[in-house]
């Protein structure tokens, strides 16, 4: 059964960190490029983060720069996005995605056709 299961998420105060964590079932990590993306109210869903397959192809929204690190591990089937000096507009619903490799070196983004649950992120004090 193809699945991306999330876990982590919740709230935290303004400058506090999480991690949000995903695992996928069904399908082999290395063939795909894996990112984050998030919703907030009222706004459209927005890539926050995509990986082709090492550090040096990684991209980032420029509003979590420096804030937010994406990860991978292969062997283990996950993806982590560690997040920390958090902001009241980070709060949204997370998503996890990935895409076949092929399909984002055509279109350039993981936005694609498996995605997580979502898990909701609250910053607030």
């Amino acid at each position: 059964q193809l699945r991306l299961v999330q876990s982590g998420g919740g709230l935290v105060q303004p400058g506090g960190s999480l991690t949000l964590s995903c695992t996928a079932s069904g399908f082999n990590l290395n063939y795909y490029a894996v990112g984050w993306f998030r919703q907030a109210p009222g706004k459209e869903r927005e890539e926050v983060s995509c990986m082709m397959l090492t550090d040096s192809s990684t991209k980032y929204v420029g509003a979590v720069k420096g804030r937010f690190t994406i990860s991978r591990d292969n062997a283990k089937n996950m993806v982590s996005l560690q997040m920390s000096d958090l902001k009241p507009e980070d709060t949204a619903v997370y998503y996890c995605v990935i895409r076949p490799l092929a399909d984002y070196l055509l279109k350039q983004t993981c936005y694609g056709d498996y995605w997580g649950q979502g898990t909701q992120v609250t910053v607030s004090s």
